[in-house]
């Protein structure tokens, strides 16, 4: 399939929450990817479960009148602090990834964010339509090309070098607030937590954002994963991930921040 076609998902509505976001606040959501799960990684914490379309091919999922016609419909609540673009997969395999970003912010007069796992920010298209966002979060989970097969499971085009690549060149260009995103599934070695720093120190990104499993992996796709609540899902279909301790991932913030001086901030335990 050419870059140029698309495969529109059946009709369901392509604006979902508010979530509540510690990261951002109220974050209203928008899915430019639809109902089928569609993802340049199958991580193995992937609230969406297994994804079930696995691939690098960028294609128009959403129409963007789809989204133009379900935003309009919404009643926007004054607590919405900003829409972010995530949802069934990789929001920029979207082709239409600039002009979701456009409407979104000329609908809700709100700052966009976006949350990419960074696999495709050596694309141009795919970098400049990020510029317009306000914030974009970019996932940094492993530190080796072993540990980005075992956690993250890459279409077999993408490694490391090309992921680091395009985050600094992607720095280089964007005049937003750029945050590294990492789930840190297991405490870190002393040569781990080294070997990211210095990742870190090269990407200088405006934030670190560390992540926990806590919420539970859908083990059969649930439309309403995308919104990060597990609040009504089967709970036979769901597995809950080991979570590491509060003090392991309060010490590993201090450490990067006192190397870095980049804000780590990191997902409240539960």
């Amino acid at each position: 399939m050419s870059a140029t076609q698309s495969t529109p998902s059946p009709k369901c509505s392509s604006v979902y929450g508010p979530v509540k976001s510690w990261r951002f606040g109220n974050s209203l959501g928008i899915d430019p990817i639809g109902v089928v799960s569609t993802c340049s990684f199958n991580c193995v914490y992937c609230q969406l479960g297994k994804i079930q379309t696995h691939t690098s091919q960028r294609q128009i999922f959403v129409p963007t009148s789809q989204i133009i016609e379900d935003l309009q419909a919404l009643t926007l609540d004054e607590q919405v602090d900003v829409v972010t673009l995530s949802g069934s997969g990789e929001p920029t395999l979207a082709l239409n990834l600039g002009e979701i970003l456009a409407i979104a912010k000329q609908l809700t007069k709100r700052p966009t964010v976006v949350l990419t796992n960074a696999t495709l920010l050596r694309n141009t298209q795919v970098r400049h339509a990020l510029k317009s966002a306000d914030i974009v979060a970019a996932k940094l989970d492993a530190i080796s090309s072993n540990q980005l097969q075992r956690v993250n499971q890459p279409v077999a085009t993408i490694n490391l070098p090309h992921i680091l690549a395009g985050i600094e060149q992607f720095r280089g260009e964007y005049p937003g607030t750029l945050a590294i995103q990492t789930m840190v599934l297991s405490p870190w070695t002393t040569e781990m937590i080294e070997i990211y720093i210095q990742l870190i120190q090269r990407l200088q990104p405006n934030e670190i954002q560390l992540n926990v499993p806590t919420r539970p992996r859908t083990l059969v796709r649930q439309l309403e994963a995308r919104g990060n609540d597990a609040t009504g899902l089967i709970s036979e279909a769901m597995h809950q991930l080991k979570c590491i301790s509060a003090e392991i991932i309060t010490t590993l913030a201090n450490t990067i921040n006192c190397a870095t001086n980049i804000p780590v901030r990191y997902a409240p335990m539960n």
